[in-house]
């Protein structure tokens, strides 16, 4: 892989505007960069496909078709960015500083969608024929809802998928939390303010539930980690409650984040909310307790990769001199998608910086690796 021929391709990337909707309704989201990368495609000898998912937006999808015989492995990585409204007036320009480049989805994830698209332009012009297919899945929507891996998996079968993220070379993601976002609903009882034999303050039995959450959160959560996720997520997200400040306050919702570790689901930190409710309820018996969630993802854990990490680890291994690591994430990701579809998976990627927030950058060198590593990975497990 050349480094002026993938920074430019990055910076190409990174100028096109592609702000998911479902997180800023106002935005266009990803129609735009699917559309150019599928023109940037078009004269290699793949298929090429925009499939439409909802609302006009797109996945793009590349297959280099095998001659027969071979498996095939799936290169994803995703359109779509969140906001940048910290820091909007330089977010579209991306700039290169010593090795690092900068701008709204250097790392998360345009860097990983340009260093495959160029995987696999090296393999048209370079690489002998192989059995199996070689798929590009640069898919819609993973920082909202992950519609677009919802379509893609509903539709294509590869035998392998590669989510490529920024995780930092060396390390290889086998297994990651899911999470719900989930409203708690407390109701009270409307009153004027001087007739507290009337009201029910709605925000004081909040804060009692949220008082046990942090409970939760400091004894439960925190003594007991994951050996590879590290600590069940948890944070408290919005809240809102009350009308006025003369009026006992009829309803206060809270929104929070929570994690699943492999084995779990949403139901198991339901269930400690509704505890939760329970001991509130001893303390204040006209207290009334809702849960509803919002969305949930379940965990990741790989499963039936072990071919695919042998190759993979040692290509790692060979390219960056050192043994490739096993490792957890403690967010959330689209391979659960993949493997719950029955699609071995593995996630790795380069390192990067601020995430979601200003002046968010991503390793050239460890993309340019990347690049290499995965060329070679794709050689040996689809020949």
């Amino acid at each position: 892989m050349k480094t002026d021929e993938l920074v430019q391709l990055t910076k190409e990337l990174i100028q096109i505007n592609s702000i998911n909707p479902w997180l800023i309704p106002s935005e266009a989201g990803e129609t735009e960069l699917a559309s150019h990368i599928a023109n940037w495609l078009k004269c290699l000898p793949l298929e090429v496909n925009l499939e439409e998912v909802e609302g006009g937006r797109c996945n793009l999808i590349a297959r280099l078709p095998g001659s027969g015989g071979g498996k095939s492995l799936c290169l994803y990585a995703h359109l779509d960015t969140v906001g940048c409204e910290l820091w909007k007036d330089r977010a579209f320009s991306p700039r290169l500083e010593n090795d690092r480049l900068y701008g709204l989805g250097a790392a998360d994830d345009k860097g990983h969608c340009a260093i495959a698209m160029l995987v696999i332009k090296s393999l048209v012009e370079h690489a002998s024929p192989l059995r199996g297919d070689v798929w590009l899945a640069l898919l819609m929507d993973e920082e909202g809802t992950s519609s677009g891996t919802m379509h893609f998996v509903e539709h294509h079968r590869p035998d392998a998928t590669l989510v490529l993220e920024p995780a930092g070379l060396g390390n290889i993601v086998i297994t990651h939390q899911g999470f719900g976002w989930l409203d708690i609903i407390v109701k009270g009882r409307a009153a004027h303010g001087c007739a507290p034999e009337k009201g029910i303050d709605a925000i004081v039995h909040m804060a009692e539930v949220i008082t046990r959450l942090h409970r939760l959160d400091r004894e439960v959560f925190a003594s007991s980690p994951h050996p590879l996720n590290d600590k069940t997520v948890f944070h408290t997200s919005l809240i809102s409650g009350g009308t006025d400040y003369a009026t006992y306050p009829a309803e206060c919702i809270l929104g929070i984040e929570i994690g699943t570790q492999p084995g779990e689901t949403i139901a198991n930190r339901v269930a400690e909310i509704e505890d939760i409710f329970r001991q509130v309820e001893n303390l204040h018996p006209d207290f009334q307790g809702e849960v509803r969630v919002k969305l949930a993802r379940d965990p990741f854990e790989a499963c039936g990769h072990e071919d695919l990490w042998a190759i993979l680890s040692a290509e790692v291994e060979r390219v960056i001199g050192r043994p490739a690591k096993a490792v957890g994430e403690n967010a959330w990701g689209d391979a659960a998608l993949f493997q719950q579809a029955g699609i071995p998976t593995l996630m790795l990627g380069a390192y990067g910086e601020n995430f979601h927030a200003p002046d968010e950058w991503v390793a050239i060198p460890e993309l340019i690796q990347l690049g290499e590593i995965l060329e070679s990975t794709i050689l040996k497990f689809c020949s």
